[in-house]
């Protein structure tokens, strides 16, 4: 062949087309590395602060359909109902019944009818508050207007029929979710509640009262009448979670869905915290946290603490961020305090815990602390300085003021404050640990505190 021949092959235009959009979002897809920590951060942090729900509550399945159900026939079929959601805080009561009215709510017709009304114990904290505030979350300040009831029962019906549509002659089913329910039951002569429960188990109307609490006892607050009217329902959110599940969790919190702009970055991150939870530090902090709370709450707190040390030089999660969130997760906060404290200060606390270890955890007083103190400062008198008594006493009421010492009985008045008996708030090992800590502690000090005499 010719050396000045050319071969032209003709590429259709939509194919070029097509080549160089591939190419662009190949480009897009690839973000920088400070786009990627910001985006992570972003993500995580909704996931964390509970911003966002879950698909579906973790190892809830039976309370979360039982509780669906009930809200179901109350939107659908027109059934009043009564339930009550206990369990400890952080065990996701909310977050159940959001997830259940977030699915209920996704039904056009049931969206378009059903109304919500939302009070809180702690805001509602008695009944003519509660009532002004179903007015307006109903929107029926217009309707009310001027209207003097003679009772709360009346005006309640009279909201309620307010409700009613024209075409059917049906009240709308109206859904009362009562946060801290317990709360309310100290409401004089528990009006509200009574109301409440008395609608949902006649037929004046569809009505779901909801409430939620963390108290087991909290039916025995109920008076009578209210108790008779309550349905007795009660859905118990007790964590059965085993460590591996908790694990499992763990993983999937932390771990990036595939939509996530730079796949790359993904696929990245996803096996760093893969390596993250093999590694046998990790799961030591884990199993601490398991052991202490199973509540994602703190499983959240935890993870926000150890995200805030990913950055641009640190792109992804390590062990030892896990070990240093761990580490203020569970600091001691009278530990802490002492490392603040003067070297006389800390020679009073060393002083009580030899009184606490020779008189068996037995109260004392200040003239027994001073006694002791005395007693070091004449053996060590070269490397501790040695203060006067009203100095001492000034030393003694701020760790008072801290709360580091208790008065046995704080009522007393009439016994001089040198002979008051107090408590030590601290135990030994809270006592020894901030002593490794404090800093530039004196060898003989330190050493008083390790000698078993006083």
């Amino acid at each position: 062949m010719p050396n000045n021949c050319h071969i032209s092959i003709s590429v259709p235009v939509n194919m070029q087309y097509t080549v160089i959009m591939s190419k662009r979002k190949s480009k897009e897809t690839h973000l920088a590395v400070g786009e990627c920590v910001s985006q992570v951060h972003r993500i995580l942090r909704e996931r964390f602060c509970h911003q966002r729900l879950p698909v579906k509550p973790v190892g809830l399945d039976s309370q979360y359909k039982h509780l669906l159900e009930l809200l179901r026939r109350t939107a659908v079929h027109g059934e009043s109902n009564s339930v009550l959601i206990v369990g400890p805080r952080g065990s996701g009561k909310t977050m159940l019944l959001r997830c259940a009215l977030r699915e209920l709510l996704e039904q056009q017709e049931v969206k378009k009818n059903v109304l919500l009304v939302h009070l809180s114990g702690l805001l509602q904290t008695d009944d003519r508050i509660a009532l002004k505030e179903i007015t307006r979350q109903l929107h029926l300040e217009n309707v009310v207007g001027d209207k003097v009831f003679g009772s709360f029962a009346e005006n309640l019906v009279f909201l309620l029929e307010a409700l009613k549509k024209g075409d059917k002659s049906l009240s709308r089913p109206v859904f009362f979710v009562l946060e801290e329910f317990d709360l309310f039951a100290h409401h004089k002569n528990q009006t509200l509640l009574y109301n409440l429960l008395d609608v949902s188990q006649s037929a004046q109307a569809p009505v779901a009262v909801v409430g939620l609490t963390c108290r087991l006892d909290v039916l025995e607050l109920l008076e009578k009448r209210v108790k008779s009217r309550f349905s007795h329902r009660q859905i118990h959110l007790l964590s059965s979670m085993s460590f591996s599940q908790y694990q499992d969790v763990f993983r999937s919190e932390l771990t990036l869905a595939d939509d996530f702009p730079d796949s790359k970055f993904s696929q990245e991150w996803n096996f760093s915290v893969s390596k993250l939870c093999e590694e046998k530090s990790v799961e030591e902090i884990l199993q601490k946290h398991f052991n202490s709370s199973k509540d994602f709450r703190s499983l959240h707190l935890l993870l926000l603490l150890a995200l805030s040390r990913v950055s641009v030089s640190n792109p992804t999660l390590r062990a030892v961020d896990l070990l240093e969130a761990g580490r203020v997760c569970f600091a001691d906060s009278k530990a802490n305090i002492l490392h603040g404290l003067s070297i006389l200060e800390l020679c009073l606390i060393i002083a009580m815990k030899h009184l606490n270890d020779i008189y068996e955890g037995e109260p004392f007083n200040f003239q027994m602390v001073h006694n002791e103190y005395k007693k070091f400062i004449q053996r060590k008198s070269q490397s501790v300085h040695n203060f006067e008594k009203p100095v001492v006493i000034k030393a003694f009421e701020h760790l008072l003021q801290l709360e580091l010492i208790q008065p046995v009985d704080a009522g007393v008045c009439k016994v001089q404050r040198e002979y008051q008996l107090m408590r030590l708030m601290l135990d030994h090992t809270q006592v020894m640990e901030a002593l490794q800590r404090y800093p530039q502690c004196p060898t003989d000090v330190r050493q008083w505190a390790n000698s078993s005499f006083g």
